[in-house]
């Protein structure tokens, strides 16, 4: 398949590349600073883009691409609307050419936590609600954005994520989040939003992942 891939030289982003690669994908990473990707570029092409939020500095990166991936958003607890603006103009790129499939990393407390979750579980997603409220309020913004667009979106929604190897073996659920999920690596996330792509049932929801 013909990827690409934004916000290529976060934690997902080059796993996303990474392992598309391995599996044999044509892969375009975008990034503002090629010499911030680490991933062997043997294979790969970097498309530079010194403005993300700039719908047209896009459209030759997204033009013809079986699907595109987002690893974009805030790195901390200050999002200022980050992934809302910078999803918006991949959403606009997309639509300007024709690109349909995209898939986006959210978080797992963007959607309620369900009633009969484990009260310990319930209790720390909701004080990670509170010291994070901002960048939830971001992700659910983006999610806004994604369901209005014309894009067959899906929404990769992980609890806490780490930096262990990608195992392959984890939960999804389409709709809603795995009973007490509480981390994932980083790596997996990568590998189930690949694996999502070709997923019809993914198409226009959210899924939620976890160990």
């Amino acid at each position: 398949m013909k990827l690409t891939v934004f916000g290529a030289t976060g934690g997902i982003g080059q796993e996303i590349v990474r392992q598309a690669a391995e599996a044999g994908h044509e892969v375009t990473a975008v990034v503002r600073d090629p010499a911030r990707l680490s991933v062997p570029l043997s294979g790969i092409t970097v498309h530079t883009a010194a403005r993300i939020d700039d719908p047209e500095a896009l459209r030759e990166a997204v033009a013809g691409r079986d699907a595109v991936l987002s690893g974009l958003g805030a790195k901390g607890r200050k999002a200022d609307g980050l992934a809302e603006r910078l999803t918006r103009s991949v959403l606009s790129a997309m639509e300007a050419e024709g690109t349909r499939r995209l898939l986006v990393v959210s978080a797992a407390p963007v959607i309620p936590t369900p009633a009969d979750d484990p009260l310990l579980d319930r209790m720390m997603l909701s004080a990670i609600g509170v010291i994070l409220k901002e960048v939830y309020a971001d992700l659910t913004a983006m999610e806004a954005a994604l369901a209005a667009s014309a894009t067959d979106w899906t929404s990769v929604r992980p609890p806490k994520l780490t930096n262990g190897p990608r195992t392959g073996t984890y939960r999804m659920v389409v709709g809603g989040n795995p009973r007490s999920g509480r981390s994932i690596s980083r790596a997996d996330v990568a590998h189930a939003m690949l694996a999502l792509v070709n997923d019809p049932a993914a198409v226009k929801q959210g899924v939620g992942v976890s160990y």
